[in-house]
């Protein structure tokens, strides 16, 4: 606990579970007022008890434009501005390309490329003069992946906002970066590898890939986002920070 953020005013979307729950707990264990999202209100509620501290959560699909009005109209009604964005909110499935259906493509978009576009736009009214935003793109964009195009492209299309947003808002002094994760622990990875046995046989496999030996644990990626949120990246702008043991870098 460094209390680099004390008292600033963080959103993370998606903070119900996996990087995004690790995150808003490190935010939040530094001090920060944290919102967090989730589509569940279950989900939701665990989340917020397991934080702690000083957190707010708001029911809401990133996807859905009136659900992000929502979340910004709750951080009005209790601080006049955001200090740290993260846009985290988004997944992904497998599909090979000859498979690909159009509802695939529009779910994996909408989630990770339209939400992440109108959640920072419309945060700008209330984002303060030399804020920070993080967005949650992928080590995948930076090779290929069998039967992960549409996921690989729509992270690609993240990392890019990156590079231009900075240059909109650089009259702001607003940074832009984006934390691309590898193969992280966590109960999206599961369902994505099928689970069980079969997901750590994945999982294994893949740890024996990177340089590291081991996949990330969330906490890890968290303490990143945490760097690039906090004065001590004051400097830091536009750029793809890899938090995947090397993997990339081979």
């Amino acid at each position: 606990m460094t209390n680099r953020l004390e008292n600033k005013v963080v959103v993370v979307t998606g903070g119900t579970s996996g990087i995004g729950l690790a995150t808003a707990k490190a935010f939040a264990d530094d001090g920060a007022f944290v919102f967090i999202t989730g589509r569940r209100q279950e989900t939701l509620d665990a989340a917020v008890r397991s934080i702690g501290g000083r957190v707010t959560g708001v029911r809401g699909d990133m996807g859905r434009l009136e659900d992000i009005d929502r979340l910004y109209e709750a951080v009005r009604q209790k601080h006049d501005q955001i200090d740290v964005l993260f846009a985290n909110a988004g997944g992904g499935e497998f599909a090979p390309l000859g498979a690909i259906t159009e509802a695939h493509y529009q779910s994996t978009f909408d989630g990770n490329v339209k939400g992440v576009l109108f959640t920072v736009q419309k945060a700008l009214p209330l984002l303060r003069d030399g804020a920070s935003i993080v967005l949650n793109a992928s080590n995948v964009s930076a090779a290929g992946t069998p039967s992960f195009s549409v996921y690989s492209a729509s992270k690609a299309a993240v990392r890019s906002f990156a590079r231009n947003w900075m240059l909109d808002l650089k009259d702001r002094h607003i940074r832009v970066n984006a934390i691309s994760p590898g193969v992280t622990e966590t109960a999206g990875l599961d369902h994505l590898f099928g689970g069980g046995a079969q997901a750590e046989g994945t999982k294994n496999y893949l740890a024996g890939l990177i340089p590291a030996g081991r996949i990330a644990q969330p906490e890890e990626i968290a303490r990143a986002v945490l760097f690039l949120a906090s004065d001590d990246a004051s400097f830091v702008n536009g750029i793809e920070l890899f938090v995947d043991g090397g993997q990339k870098q081979i």
